[in-house]
């Protein structure tokens, strides 16, 4: 239950950091040089999604948009507390020719650079044969979501990667986890 709850609050991570464009400007989580940090989990996850030949992302990665000046609300607030514990990268746009194939080689170059990947799940979407395919990967204290949604209702691919600190997101509380996937009601604080 809760290895689903932090998957859910790594997508929603996402969206809120990627697709709103919040980051936090500069600052990683690995106080030591040489530690995998977030810059260093976001330097990998950027060489295997180029190395694979997904598309540009025209989308921020946590760290390099700048934060809106004012957080509105409570939840805003956490997502720029929870950029520091993220490195992501995400493409939604129109089909890309054979990118179920370049996601999959994603996946293998991250594994090609210690990530363990966990078991892959694929799932039926639409009636009209879209499918999306999810794996985790693990290292040095780090989880990755890669996922890849292929609805052929909307006609459009969605390629995620998103990585999250584990001892970074821990320091949150579950109602702060609960709050970023968006099961608190919307409360303010």
């Amino acid at each position: 239950m809760r290895t689903r709850n932090m998957a859910a609050v790594a997508g929603v991570l996402a969206a809120v950091l990627l697709g709103a464009g919040c980051g936090i400007v500069g600052g990683g989580t690995g106080a030591d040089s040489g530690a995998f940090d977030r810059e260093a989990a976001q330097a990998e996850i950027r060489t295997a999604v180029a190395g694979a030949g997904l598309p540009k992302s025209e989308l921020p990665e946590p760290g390099t948009a700048t934060a809106t000046a004012t957080p509105a609300d409570e939840r805003e607030r956490i997502a720029q507390r929870a950029a520091a514990c993220t490195a992501a990268w995400q493409y939604i746009g129109p089909l890309v020719d054979g990118v179920r194939g370049k996601f999959d080689r994603t996946v293998a170059a991250l594994v090609q650079e210690g990530w363990t990947a966990g078991n892959r799940q694929v799932e039926k979407l639409d009636d009209k044969g879209g499918t999306t395919a999810s794996v985790t990967l693990k290292k040095s204290g780090w989880t990755l979501m890669a996922r890849h949604h292929a609805p052929r209702t909307v006609v459009m691919d969605m390629v995620s990667f998103q990585a999250t600190e584990d001892a970074c997101m821990g320091r949150f509380t579950e109602r702060e986890r609960d709050l970023l996937a968006g099961e608190d009601g919307g409360a303010e604080g």
